[in-house]
């Protein structure tokens, strides 16, 4: 059966403005699907350190990313990661991925290979549920740039280092304000900087700060932008009312 939402929403942003969560309810909230892009580049990396391979490396890494054999769940209640059918969805979450994944994910030969792979799941969820809402780096840009309804989420890096860092502690990952901010400052130089797909808005994207919004504040501001151009089924219920029940 096929939810609220009509195609595709493309969420873009650097690390810590809350993308994930955010995309993750969008999509529940819309029953559409959803696709964390990052989480492709991050199985790759693991995959990379566990063939003790150098991810500064390309050759190497590109061979490794074209030899892995991973899935990623579209269902925004459990967006399972499995490689070799081991569930990585926790292990690619590390500070060792986070320290690695950028290296990997500037890579040409891995971009091009899980880009081609992202639009054919874009295509098959839209083709079963109707929409799906797609988050990372390059998604506006490179990944999905017809999609209707492009966001940038943004926000300080002080509360994007205050959120990881948050993260990191629930997680039970050893964490500091100040040692987040240096991992926040150097993801954003490596991800803007690179040759392939650079970290960047698309010239037609809504931004969002997040700086001082609550995640249902964001949630709301992007159903309603949805509804304006038309991509909720129009039998469906108000999203963004819902979103405040």
């Amino acid at each position: 059966m096929g939810g609220a939402l009509r195609g595709v929403v493309a969420l873009d942003g650097p690390s810590g403005t809350g993308k994930t969560t955010v995309a993750r309810r969008l999509a529940d909230r819309l029953s559409a699907g959803y696709l964390d892009t990052g989480a492709m580049y991050r199985v790759v990396t693991l995959a990379v350190l566990r063939a003790s391979v150098d991810p500064a490396d390309d050759a190497r890494v590109a061979a490794v990313a074209g030899d892995t054999d991973f899935t990623i769940g579209t269902r925004p209640e459990r967006p399972l990661v499995t490689m070799g059918g081991e569930d990585v969805t926790a292990a690619i979450r590390g500070n060792d991925i986070n320290h690695s994944v950028s290296a990997v994910s500037a890579v040409p030969a891995v971009r091009e290979v899980l880009v081609a792979r992202q639009r054919k799941i874009i295509d098959e969820v839209v083709a079963e549920v109707g929409g799906i809402v797609v988050e990372g780096r390059d998604i506006g840009t490179v990944v999905a740039p017809d999609a209707p309804l492009k966001a940038y989420l943004t926000a300080s890096p002080e509360i994007r280092a205050a959120r990881r860092s948050a993260q990191d502690s629930a997680a039970g990952r050893e964490s500091s304000h100040a040692a987040a901010l240096a991992s926040v400052d150097r993801r954003d130089r490596l991800d803007s900087s690179r040759v392939t797909s650079p970290l960047r808005p698309a010239g037609d994207a809504v931004h969002v700060d997040t700086s001082e919004l609550t995640i249902d504040q964001v949630i709301v501001a992007l159903a309603e932008l949805a509804c304006q151009r038309g991509m909720l089924d129009e039998h469906a219920a108000d999203p963004a009312a819902e979103v405040t029940r």
